[in-house]
């Protein structure tokens, strides 16, 4: 039995990475530049200097990655007003494992008020011990410290702790601290590189949920 869980956010728990992908043009924009065809994927699970290191690759070692940045969350307050959809077996998921007493922390790229106002906004903050955020660390996803700290703080060891993530960087992350790392895909499917790194693969958090209970995790 896992000591453990950690939650990604956007299009593990809320279906929000459909619309970060459409917040990117007109972010852009309003700072005179224009979309790159591969930049949302490429960023997606990002967060910080991980996040600047995406955008100079696309906008030159010179472009205002901060003033992207803002510009990008700027639009997200816009577009998130009202909470974003539930990805299907998320409520019975964390009911399952409170009534377990299993610890629950959620580690997700996403600035702090963007993650409590979707938490907050469905009345499932109470369900988790731990909340990190990536804008606390100057290096995020695929870089695995925003996972070890929530474990640190859970009180847990990676090699006994769940990773929950639907992105490529995500994965990475669970894979380079060592987690049991189960992908659940959202946008991208698994590729070869995904299947090498993840424990295990679900369709959704009802699989997620099945697998936890008869110990396959």
């Amino acid at each position: 039995m896992i000591d453990g869980v950690i939650f990604d956010m956007d299009g593990l728990m809320f279906d929000t990475e459909r619309v970060w992908a459409t917040l990117w043009e007109p972010a852009l924009a309003t700072l005179g530049l224009s979309y790159k065809e591969g930049l949302d994927v490429a960023a997606r699970g990002t967060a910080g200097d991980s996040m600047r290191v995406v955008l100079r690759r696309f906008y030159g070692e010179n472009c205002d990655t901060d003033a992207i940045i803002e510009a990008l969350h700027a639009q997200a307050e816009k577009a998130f007003q009202a909470p974003p959809p539930k990805k299907p077996g998320l409520d019975e998921i964390l009911t399952w494992l409170d009534a377990q007493h299993i610890p629950m922390a959620v580690a997700s790229s996403s600035r702090m008020t963007s993650i409590r106002h979707h938490l907050d906004g469905w009345g499932l903050t109470h369900y988790f011990k731990v909340i990190v955020s990536g804008e606390q660390f100057s290096a995020s996803k695929p870089d695995p410290e925003i996972f070890l700290r929530a474990a640190e703080a859970l009180g847990t060891v990676p090699s006994r702790t769940l990773v929950l993530e639907d992105s490529y960087n995500g994965v990475r992350a669970g894979f380079n601290g060592r987690f049991i790392t189960v992908m659940v895909p959202d946008m991208a499917p698994a590729n070869d590189e995904m299947r090498r790194l993840y424990t295990a693969e679900c369709r959704d958090l009802y699989e997620v949920l099945d697998g936890v209970q008869k110990g396959r995790f």
